[in-house]
């Protein structure tokens, strides 16, 4: 078996840009920053680094930044310190990273359209046969997975009320809950007649 050379696999050093391609070494004189696009070009690199890292896409991540600067162009001084401005510009980009969030998540996701729930007040044939397949389903699990679930999912109970109402702990909960829907799973899978 042969063994790895990191002298052997060394790969190529890249070549350097051209001088005249090379962003300027030093943006900051002293102390402070000499105008805003100082400012802009030392921390935009290290905002956007944030937002993508919190947002996951390009595009948000993008605009989230421009909005930090924007955000953060008024009341900022330019004559405040490096150190000022980089927790200035941190704590704006976490306030607009919350505002994004809150628009982005708290709007209403699912709509439930009154006028068809006034049409009848039977359920559908589907649900009926869903609902007998989930009993079916838990009759086939243990007591305890079946109560776990039943209490979580069909009461409505919080994992903490669950516990309490076991006389067990919230982590013996959890591990339960997490084994009962995978076997429900395996179970649902395995039987032709509990598959929907």
């Amino acid at each position: 078996m042969r063994r790895w050379n990191p002298v052997r696999r060394k790969p190529p050093e890249p070549a350097a840009p051209p001088p005249d391609a090379r962003a300027p070494l030093h943006l900051v004189q002293a102390d402070t920053y000499a105008n805003w696009e100082a400012i802009y070009l030392h921390n935009v690199d290290r905002i956007y680094r944030l937002m993508f890292s919190k947002v996951g896409n390009r595009p948000d991540a993008e605009d989230l930044t421009a909005e930090v600067f924007l955000t953060a162009l008024r009341p900022l001084r330019v004559s405040a310190s490096v150190g000022e401005v980089r927790a200035y510009l941190l704590a704006t980009a976490r306030t607009v990273l919350a505002a994004h969030w809150k628009r982005t998540l708290g709007r209403e996701i699912t709509v439930i359209d009154l006028d068809q729930m006034a049409i009848g007040d039977e359920p559908p044939e589907e649900t009926s046969n869903s609902q007998g397949r989930v009993e079916q389903l838990l009759a086939a699990l243990p007591e305890r997975y079946r109560r776990v679930l039943e209490l979580r999912f069909l009461n409505s109970c919080t994992i903490r009320q669950t516990a309490a109402e076991l006389g067990t702990t919230i982590g013996n909960v959890k591990v339960i809950q997490h084994r009962a829907l995978r076997l429900a799973a395996e179970l649902a899978r395995d039987d032709p007649s509990l598959q929907g």
